[in-house]
């Protein structure tokens, strides 16, 4: 789909490459998940169910994934938003992660431009996303793509006996 050389490793000339999920990516995207989120960024009480299969909600064919040099370093999972036929054309990111040894190395910001890219492939006009308010690198990463604000709901979610905001946003198209 994509290439993008990983500028913090210079020792190879490996591009970063995004392409669709398959069914052998299962145990990689499975350690990703599990090490990725904290109370500040996901839900405790999901990441508790995730027990032995990544696909086990959401099957391959709504991530993309990150590979470079063999390896898989992130995902994003892009979903149509609207299950009716009058929110065609609207897409959701539902859930964005990185391999801890590969952040801050554009991994994230290759996903997205991947995702904007299918999006148009598949004649979106817009991408939306939430999340907590606490996730704050997450908000200015989405920003520096062109997401924008859509709303916040305050008090939306009580995790760790701390209400947080959750936070909408979208990128048009």
């Amino acid at each position: 789909m994509s290439e993008h050389r990983l500028p913090a490793d210079r020792s190879t000339d490996q591009p970063l490459t995004v392409r669709r999920a398959v069914e052998a990516d299962d145990a990689a995207l499975l350690a990703i998940d599990r090490t990725a989120w904290d109370a500040s960024s996901g839900f405790p009480s999901y990441q508790e169910t995730i027990k032995d299969t990544f696909f086990a909600r959401c099957g391959p064919e709504a991530h993309l994934v990150a590979e470079y040099d063999g390896e898989v370093v992130g995902y994003l999972r892009l979903q149509d938003k609207y299950p009716f036929p009058e929110g065609a054309g609207v897409l959701t990111i539902n859930g964005l992660a990185v391999a801890q040894s590969a952040r801050g190395r554009g991994v994230a910001s290759t996903l997205l431009a991947a995702a904007a890219a299918e999006g148009r492939l598949r004649d979106a006009r817009k991408i939306s996303l939430h999340l907590h308010s606490t996730n704050t690198a997450a908000r200015r990463l989405y920003e520096r793509h062109g997401y924008v604000i859509e709303g916040t709901h305050p008090n939306e979610f009580l995790i760790e006996g701390t209400y947080t905001a959750s936070v909408d946003m979208a990128k048009t198209l």
